[in-house]
């Protein structure tokens, strides 16, 4: 099987050097506590920065901390202390870290922060090529590194990657604001795999490239640079038995007896959380001070336990959030405390797994009410250890785990009222009720663990991999090419039908009024020296565009998808007699939705008509699309029409007219030797449809097709036509 290389900005080990002497010890963090079970399990290597800055160890120092990580599992990553204080301090907790949880006020943009994170996943893809392995499976972690997929991907095209965010990805309003937006979006696409905690999450990734990129998904599968790339969501899960069974551990047990001596027989309400803004706590204390006033009689009866874990201490609006809380912490105590009874017991630090596990599980209701969250591992946490099944989540609907956790109490964070009325409700909520809600949530969470969800993560991605390879498997590779070459050299009737946007020219000049490059035109006569060869222009666009551009040339056409055809310079023709009437049913709901849709247009074709959206805001576009497909499906139901919806297009004509039964006309004129047709799109599927056995087709770009194979652009469809040109 082959090696995980994890990598995170930290290693699942801080190093600390205490007089002279490296210390090392369990680092504390939902990512290391979520892995370790996990790297137990799989060949891994655990690749990060230790905890301690370069120029705190000397060269002896250095060795011995390399020897002692690889003993665990681990390979450092060196980083001095501007890079600390440039890339993580600044850039990632003062740029990225707000600027995701949608807190626009607190971010901050500047040049030499955000060059200080270039170069730092610099060093980190330096690393990784140094001791990466053939077979490696990458898989990256969080927003400290999201350059770094395709800094790997430029240097080893060949490695299976995937990546992970664990905070929320914010919407494109609030992502366009990033200076750095397409760096950072061009840098996780060299990823196979991109992973988030919620579907919310991924919505907003995915509107985001398509909106800011132009890059479109299909049920989460985007064709970047010829390359599919997977986005999903996982939601990350806990060791959930380490914490249903923490109770039953010997110093849990100690703790438990020692909370309840000194907690009597109040009611407690228990919120943890590392001291952040985005986790609400100020708003969450306004709600608990709500709450006693409008409840007068729970004075003496409840006590919340406030455990805000210390976190970025140098940092300004942190420093500034602790000051308010301690003054609000202050202020409750101090307005509703009596002699033997403060409303707030709160403390200022981390606790060790034995102490937090034996507050969860004497804690009658958890108030856990982020303004904005990933996932938040706190809320399952509490669920988990809950072994006799009696206590009352309150939870935030801004955090991921909300989606997962559906029993709970959800609230809105800044409704202090609809908090006061939880708590009151969660006080009074009967044990059969809480054992129900907690039995359905603690099902789920034993279900989907974090092993669990490491599992789905790296089963999703060798299967993306998988499928990247046998798309690869249909390119076009040189035996195949020799293949085609020496059966049109032995061939004296050939056929060629050639798609013209997309194929001939690039994709990007598919809604713009060109007319063919040179080089188009001296491929299109170069084929033409040999009398053998017959080629057909099969295009979407109207005849007189067509005839225009490649007047003077030997070449039949297939005009607007179909509807037209012209052999041998004669007149256009149609298959069938075609109507007209139509159009006057059609085109007022296609104005109607023009009318809607700043940017479209209806495109008036003899026998169709055209709506083009490649102008509108992609997202707004695609959504009227879908909308007025709807509607023109039911509308054309009994008028014998046909709907298309192409690359920004949707079409309507007659039933019975595409490019594949008008190409027929050739397909069935003689008995070819060599057939080659060559298209990109949807319509070039019909063509290919119709082709016999013997036939080659090729489609241009990736994705499901009929064509026996696929070529990456239009450069290489004319390099492939130059060459057999060159073979008569």
């Amino acid at each position: 099987m082959s090696r995980i290389v994890v990598v995170s900005n930290r290693l699942p080990v801080t190093v600390k050097k205490e007089k002279d002497k490296l210390s090392y010890q369990q680092s504390v963090g939902g990512l290391a506590t979520g892995m370790s079970s996990f790297q137990k399990d799989y060949e891994c290597l655990w690749v990060g920065w230790p905890g301690l800055a370069r120029e705190q160890i000397n060269g002896d120092e250095k060795e011995d901390l390399i020897k002692k990580m690889d003993q665990m599992g681990n390979y450092p990553v060196f980083l001095s202390q501007s890079h600390i204080e440039d890339y993580y301090n600044g850039y990632c907790n003062k740029t990225i870290w707000p600027l995701f949880h949608c807190f626009n006020q607190f971010t901050i943009y500047q040049n030499h922060l955000w060059e200080a994170y270039r170069h730092v996943n610099q060093i980190f893809c330096q690393t990784i090529l140094d001791i990466v392995q053939p077979d490696d499976t990458i898989w990256i972690h969080d927003y400290h590194l999201m350059l770094l997929p395709n800094m790997l991907r430029k240097r080893r095209p060949d490695l299976t990657i995937g990546f992970f965010l664990h905070i929320p990805f914010p919407p494109t309003e609030i992502f366009r604001l990033l200076p750095w937006r397409r760096e950072i979006l061009e840098g996780l696409m060299g990823s196979d795999l991109i992973g988030f905690h919620t579907y919310d999450y991924v919505r907003n990734f995915l509107d985001t490239i398509l909106r800011l990129r132009g890059y479109e998904n299909s049920l989460g599968n985007v064709n970047y640079q010829n390359r599919m790339i997977k986005v999903d969501s996982f939601p990350m899960g806990i060791d959930f038995n380490r914490f249903y069974n923490s109770s039953e551990q010997k110093q849990t047990k100690l703790e438990i007896q020692k909370m309840r001596n000194n907690i009597t027989q109040k009611k407690i309400i228990i919120s943890v959380d590392r001291l952040d803004y985005t986790k609400g706590i100020l708003e969450r204390l306004e709600a608990f001070s709500t709450f006693l006033e409008d409840n007068p009689e729970y004075w003496e009866k409840v006590t919340m336990v406030l455990v805000a874990v210390p976190s970025r201490t140098g940092v300004l609006q942190y420093q500034q959030l602790k000051h308010h809380i301690d003054e609000m912490i202050g202020s409750i105590n101090g307005k509703f405390g009596k002699l033997g009874w403060s409303p707030i017991s709160y403390l200022y630090r981390s606790l060790p797994f034995h102490e937090l596990t034996a507050l969860y599980y004497i804690a009658d209701v958890a108030l856990i009410t982020p303004i904005k969250d990933g996932m938040n591992l706190i809320a399952k946490e509490y669920i988990a250890t809950k072994k006799d099944e009696k206590g009352v989540l309150i939870l935030s609907e801004m955090a991921g785990a909300g989606n997962e956790m559906g029993e709970a109490l959800i609230v809105n964070p800044n409704n202090r009222t609809q908090i006061s009325w939880a708590l009151k409700y969660a006080l009074n909520m009967d044990e059969k009720e809480q054992k129900k809600r907690n039995i359905s949530m603690q099902k789920r969470l034993k279900e989907y663990d974090v092993k669990k969800w490491a599992e789905d993560f790296k089963e999703t991605l060798i299967k993306v991999k998988n499928a990247q390879k046998n798309l690869s498997a249909r390119y076009l590779s040189p035996k195949n090419r020799l293949k085609i070459i020496k059966k049109y050299k032995i061939s004296n009737h050939r056929l060629f039908l050639i798609d013209y946007d997309g194929t001939l020219i690039p994709e990007h000049f598919r809604f713009k009024q060109n007319s063919p490059s040179k080089d188009v035109l001296n491929t299109i006569n170069l084929i033409n020296r040999d009398q053998k060869n017959k080629v057909v222009i099969v295009s979407g666009r109207e005849k007189h565009f067509l005839e225009k551009w490649f007047k003077n040339i030997r070449v039949d056409f297939i005009a607007e998808h179909g509807a037209w055809f012209r052999k041998d310079s004669t007149k256009w023709q149609t298959i069938e007699p075609l109507r007209k009437e139509w159009k006057s049913q059609i085109k007022p709901i296609l104005e109607l939705y023009t009318n809607r849709t700043p940017g479209s247009f209806v495109q008036e074709k003899e026998y169709s008509l055209v709506w083009h959206y490649f102008k509108t805001d992609p997202t707004f576009g695609r959504t009227r699309a879908m909308e007025l497909m709807d509607s023109l499906t039911y509308l054309t139901s009994n008028l014998n029409l046909e709907v298309y919806h192409g690359e920004k297009v949707i079409e309507i004509k007659p039933t019975g007219i595409n490019k594949g039964a008008t190409a027929y006309q050739w397909i069935s004129e003689k008995d070819w030797d060599f057939i080659l047709a060559i298209g990109d799109d949807w319509s070039d599927e019909v063509t290919f449809s119709y082709l016999p056995n013997s036939a080659y087709s090729i489609k241009v770009g990736q994705g499901i097709s009929e064509s026996k194979y696929n070529i990456h652009s239009s450069t290489e469809v004319r390099a492939l036509l130059k060459e057999l040109a060159r073979k008569s």
